[in-house]
């Protein structure tokens, strides 16, 4: 008598688990082409982030360019950014949640 728990069900379990690990390996590469844009101080500073949270691009107007206050310039570096980090973030999980059906896997 061989023990086989599972039979069928445990290789049909693991071809499952090998399609959505190449889903998501496609969904990675592609996540590289999607971008985000995120701004601060009315549009002042607008940056693109990819969604391998690469920050991709920063505009900043003249207007937001003042001498005597570069510490609010700076400021608003760091809000565009953190927002466009924040949204690119958003939209993997979204992605990674329609391929995983909400699974919480560690690493993705």
């Amino acid at each position: 008598m061989v023990f086989n728990p599972g039979g069928a069900s445990l290789s049909k379990m693991m071809k499952e688990a090998k399609k959505v690990q190449e889903r998501i390996a496609k969904l990675q590469e592609e996540l590289e082409n999607r971008v985000v844009e995120a701004s601060a101080g009315g549009g002042a500073v607008q940056v693109k982030v990819n969604g391998k949270q690469q920050l991709l691009e920063i505009k900043i107007s003249k207007e937001a360019v003042d001498p005597e206050d570069i510490e609010m310039l700076e400021d608003m570096i760091l809000a565009a950014v953190n927002e466009g980090l924040k949204s690119a973030q958003e939209m993997v999980s979204e992605e990674m949640a329609k391929i995983t059906g909400g699974l919480n896997i560690p690493g993705l």
